[in-house]
């Protein structure tokens, strides 16, 4: 199965390089991982919401432009359905047999999602309605997929 990660920003942190180094060294057993690191926006703090759209556009164009024509979109949103490891497992399983295969995620930047990449999504995924780090994010949503691939194959690590 490929999977596609789509981010707005580059990790700096060693930190992070090195939870998201060892989750793609776990799944690299049961996909390929493609992570694909776009460059963000200055945000000024004093923005008008006219500017955040803006901004918000020309981060979305970026992230249209790195997806693949034929792929299943999940956007990471706050707006979106909460999901269960199970469902997630599911989602992706369903994928891997009827959807040709490959599943592309999408975390944007500090400002969100363009609506022009919301429209894209084929689902829109929250991981609750709090706000998180982006970089921790990334984190999450591998363990998360991780975690997919070990329910869909009945191996043990969730629990």
């Amino acid at each position: 199965m490929q999977v596609q990660l789509v981010c707005v920003g580059k990790l700096k942190e060693k930190y992070w390089v090195g939870a998201i180094e060892e989750y793609s060294k776990r799944l690299s057993g049961y996909a390929r991982l493609d992570i694909r690191e776009l460059a963000d926006e200055k945000t000024p703090d004093s923005m008008s919401p006219a500017e955040e759209e803006q901004v918000k556009a020309r981060e979305g164009e970026r992230i249209l432009a790195a997806l693949k024509a034929d792929a299943f979109v999940v956007a990471l949103a706050i707006e979106g359905e909460t999901w269960t490891s199970e469902q997630l497992a599911a989602l992706m399983d369903k994928q891997a047999v009827y959807g040709g295969g490959s599943i592309a995620f999408v975390i944007g930047g500090s400002l969100g999602l363009s609506s022009a990449v919301l429209s894209r999504a084929d689902k829109k995924l929250s991981f609750g309605r709090m706000t998180y780090p982006h970089q921790l994010m990334r984190v999450i949503l591998l363990e998360q997929v991780y975690r997919a691939f070990k329910i869909n194959r009945g191996e043990p690590y969730h629990k």
